[in-house]
């Protein structure tokens, strides 16, 4: 993990490429709540003389908007009688790359910053994850990440989808693929690339895969400190729908696109770090585990506040119709050793020991369930919590276990009454997020559907 990235920049190498012709324009970018891209293409020249030392501005509003970017009333952060006004985009040097799918060009991520008052913007994003990182390390941890997504692909071009109101969308495979060699070559003109450009990007790649949908596949990079991997996986994201773009395909990382249709998750793998060894590798005994008091206490801690984080992992209200039984997808709150039916699996041994949740779907912003993860762990560790005992089986028919939220309106309500997440978010970023999904909710109740037309048209 200590050897130079390909694809990874250094302002003097950056400089290097912009006098050769090789870089023209440099990329600065930060997420908004769902996920997206939000910035500015710079010219390279005036990146080096300029914006490299003084970073940029964008409008605070971005921080408000709604899937459609119109700014929505009621948030304190920023709004009409504010006068919507700016902050302060900082690159993140460590993140600068090369974004090879893309032509001359580089990409820098940016920390979101007060403008008067140079203080990161709590309510972003990656201000947020940092925060749980600060956490972490003032007892001596450092969490380790890795984030597996899923996606369809698709024969249809974005604006061909769009004009079709995404209705008879005609999938990349035409039988479930999972693992499968065959059906998978018929899609490596996508899938190459996308692994082809990740590395070449400075995302080093381990593999792709078809998976259990038409037209689905997984694709993982390799772990790494948890800021670099969050940075990753939304560089992953942005990288394959843009090539997928440029192919006249599309891709969607919807947690569920069709009803009979695998979900598609964001499986996320964590453990931490003390002194360059794995904190959770230890001689006590949890199960079959071999394991520490850290490794227990994290486990406890993640399980039990996973409903009032629920948001974060499911943060749509199509993020909720993937949690079926018997689609791969968890439904009940339960660990388990090597087990897909748990939403929380423990995987490996000694310095490969570590927890995978199975909760979030690929539709997650990985800032925010990250730093919900993490979060609850370290809430876990400080005061203890134990994890319920280890479950063997199916837990699809354990009825008896705790159930994930059933809507996001549900899983707001938890969020807003959880005390530890006033306590490790803190209440301004509580607030504000609440009212970004109940604004997500109520933009659902007052939609008319496709089933609503279907159901009720003649037959009502």
């Amino acid at each position: 993990m200590g050897s130079k990235v390909i694809g990874m920049l250094t302002r003097d190498e950056l400089s290097r490429r912009v006098r050769a012709g090789q870089i023209e324009t440099v990329l600065l970018v930060f997420t908004d709540h769902y996920g997206r891209f939000m910035g500015k293409r710079l010219d390279a020249e005036f990146f080096l003389d300029d914006a490299a030392k003084r970073g940029t501005h964008a409008c605070d509003y971005l921080l408000t908007v709604d899937m459609e970017m119109e700014p929505v009333p009621g948030y304190r952060f920023s709004n009409w009688e504010k006068g919507y006004g700016d902050f302060h985009l900082v690159p993140d040097f460590a993140t600068l790359r090369v974004a090879s799918w893309l032509e001359k060009t580089a990409l820098v991520l940016c920390d979101v910053k007060d403008e008067q008052t140079h203080r990161p913007v709590a309510q972003a994003p990656r201000s947020m994850l940092r925060r749980q990182i600060e956490r972490a390390a003032a007892t001596g941890y450092r969490a380790m990440t890795g984030s597996e997504l899923e996606y369809y692909i698709f024969k249809n071009a974005y604006r061909d989808a769009a004009s079709k109101d995404y209705h008879g969308l005609e999938p990349a495979g035409w039988y479930l693929e999972d693992y499968h060699a065959l059906q998978g070559a018929r899609e490596e003109g996508f899938n190459g690339a996308a692994r082809r450009h990740l590395r070449q990007s400075g995302i080093p790649v381990e593999s792709s895969k078809g998976e259990w949908g038409l037209g689905q596949h997984e694709l993982n990079v390799r772990y790494a400190d948890i800021l670099t991997m969050a940075d990753r996986h939304v560089v992953f994201k942005q990288c394959l729908k843009e090539i997928a773009d440029q192919m006249g395909i599309s891709v969607t990382f919807m947690a569920k696109f069709a009803a009979n249709q695998a979900g598609s998750s964001c499986h996320i793998h964590m453990s931490l770090w003390r002194n360059s060894q794995n904190a959770f590798a230890g001689a006590k005994r949890l199960g079959p585990v071999a394991c520490s008091d850290t490794f227990r206490w994290f486990l406890g801690g993640w399980i039990a506040h996973a409903p009032e984080m629920m948001v974060f992992y499911a943060p749509t209200v199509n993020s909720y119709k993937r949690y079926q039984a018997g689609s791969w997808a968890p439904t009940r709150l339960a660990w388990s050793y090597d087990n897909r039916t748990a939403g929380f699996r423990v995987v490996g041994a000694g310095p490969s020991l570590r927890i995978e949740c199975r909760i979030p779907g690929a539709d997650c912003n990985p800032y925010l369930a990250f730093a919900a993860a993490l979060a609850s762990g370290l809430e876990g560790i400080e005061h203890r919590i134990e994890p319920p005992p280890i479950f063997e089986g199916d837990v699809y028919a354990a009825q008896h276990l705790p159930r994930v939220p059933r809507t996001l309106r549900d899983a707001a309500d938890l969020f807003e009454q959880s005390a530890m997440a006033k306590r490790a978010l803190g209440e301004n970023v509580v607030e504000h997020y609440l009212h970004f999904y109940r604004t997500e909710q109520d933009a659902y109740d007052k939609a008319v559907t496709d089933w609503e037309r279907q159901r009720y048209f003649e037959r009502i």
